[in-house]
């Protein structure tokens, strides 16, 4: 049996556990398709050939072969986490060539459930801007190769929209991996605070940087997600039944959606009422001083992992990032800005199950030399197209992105290309388990296409 790539993982985990198919015969297969078309897309930084296929022999030969949940599964990894044996470059000529001596602890739980890595995807520098360019390349949206697939995950979104692998390993300090599975069709899921190990950069960006899961589906996010946090997340037979607040407020004052980001919201909302959650209208307390909130944060998070590097090897944009950061460290450390945010949300988010919003504002930006450009252009850029991520960075709250089916061909709202829409889903504290059941409604009422079309 052949074609493994652009199946779920589920499914070649279970043929490879059956002995149906070996480790290295799905290893290679995706191989392949990485080096038939990433040369057009840009997900992979670095690709282990050679290794990942002396990686997939070693599963194979694992006396617990028939019990790994990842069994053979090709996986890629964010390119600022630990490879063994591979330099982590975190998108940067300003961070050392030197290969790792161990695993990050995510992707060492991703190796002993048996899954191989494949390689390490492109990061925008120090994983700042939620577009992916630079140094290593351009990372492009497999649906529209004339767009960015987002940042800072965008090469692990682009590497499982393309087919190149079943999932995808990626983490999110600002809406890192919500913005680019939004852009590119995947659900994710950024967990709340302590459920799966972080260790990002200096610090985690003040704890508000999480690792997590890319998939094509909710099975393999789920399934993905139990691996990195050490525990099940299993599918509860009955669902629940929730109430759910729709808002399309912009939560940093700027302009609203646009229309097919506002379509998808609606269509979110009526396919849960039909399920028989409670949804209804509700408006977030967002504070008016959210954005500069938020950029504080963000600056400061960059300014201390920019600590140590020399300032002449780093993008422009990412040393004014740095500099406008410093002058926040110190204030952002004590935490009291999330703390009052929290306690802002959460009578809200007490009242309502769960927040629905859009994941983002408008399609991503042409794909282009965005680190050659200047500081605001980007942030401008950035703030207009995804302000509806960072708020859940700052509380430390789950929340996950959720694709929906392209709009209706010859629709006024619909996206070029084909390219899929999306909504978020934000729960409190400990709701990741209600998140992913949302999640699963979703994609039953309203299933999307998984993987793009890239002409093979």
């Amino acid at each position: 049996m052949g074609n493994w790539a652009g199946r779920s993982a589920a499914e070649i985990a279970a043929a490879v556990r059956e002995k149906r198919v070996t480790p290295r015969e799905v290893v290679a297969e995706h191989l392949a398709r990485i080096e038939r078309h990433d040369g057009r897309i840009g997900a992979f930084r670095t690709v282990r050939g050679a290794a990942a296929l002396a990686d997939a022999d070693e599963v194979a030969s694992r006396a617990d072969l028939a019990g790994l949940p990842l069994a053979g599964v090709p996986v890629a990894v964010k390119d600022n986490l630990a490879v063994r044996g591979e330099s982590h470059r975190d998108g940067s000529a300003a961070t050392p060539d030197v290969p790792a001596d161990e695993d990050h602890v995510t992707v060492a739980r991703l190796r002993a459930a048996g899954a191989v890595v494949v390689g390490l995807t492109n990061v925008p520098e120090l994983c700042v801007f939620g577009t992916t360019e630079g140094l290593f390349g351009t990372s492009r949206n497999p649906w529209d190769t004339t767009r960015s697939a987002g940042g800072s995950s965008g090469g692990s979104a682009a590497a499982v929209a393309a087919g190149f692998v079943p999932i995808a390993l990626g983490n999110d300090g600002m809406g890192s991996l919500r913005i680019p599975a939004a852009n590119c069709g995947l659900v994710t899921l950024k967990p709340g605070l302590g459920v799966v190990p972080a260790g990002i950069g200096n610090g985690d960006w003040f704890g508000m940087s999480e690792n997590g899961p890319l998939a094509t589906t909710v099975e393999d996010l789920r399934l993905m997600l139990g691996v990195l946090a050490g525990t099940e997340f299993p599918a509860a037979a009955r669902p629940a039944r929730r109430t759910i607040a729709v808002s399309l407020r912009n939560p940093l004052r700027g302009p609203g959606p646009s229309r097919p980001y506002a379509d998808a919201v609606r269509q979110a909302a009526g396919a849960l009422a039909r399920a028989g959650h409670r949804v209804r209208r509700a408006e977030p307390p967002y504070p008016v001083t959210m954005g500069l909130t938020a950029l504080r944060h963000w600056t400061a998070g960059t300014a201390v992992d920019a600590e140590g590097l020399d300032p002449a090897r780093l993008a422009r944009r990412t040393r004014a990032h740095a500099a406008v950061g410093r002058r926040f460290v110190r204030s952002v450390r004590t935490g009291s800005e999330r703390e009052r945010l929290r306690a802002r949300l959460l009578p809200f988010l007490t009242e309502h199950d769960v927040l629905l919003t859009p994941a983002l504002a408008r399609r991503s930006p042409a794909a282009g030399p965005w680190h050659e450009r200047g500081w605001l252009r980007n942030i401008v850029v950035n703030s207009a197209y995804s302000p509806f991520t960072p708020p859940w960075n700052l509380t430390g709250w789950p929340a996950m992105s959720v694709p929906l089916s392209a709009l209706p061909s010859g629709a006024p709202s619909a996206l070029p290309s084909g390219a899929p829409c999306a909504v978020q889903l934000v729960g409190r504290p400990g709701t990741e388990a209600a998140l992913l059941e949302l999640a699963r409604e979703l994609e039953s009422s309203l299933p999307w296409r998984r993987t793009a079309p890239l002409g093979d």
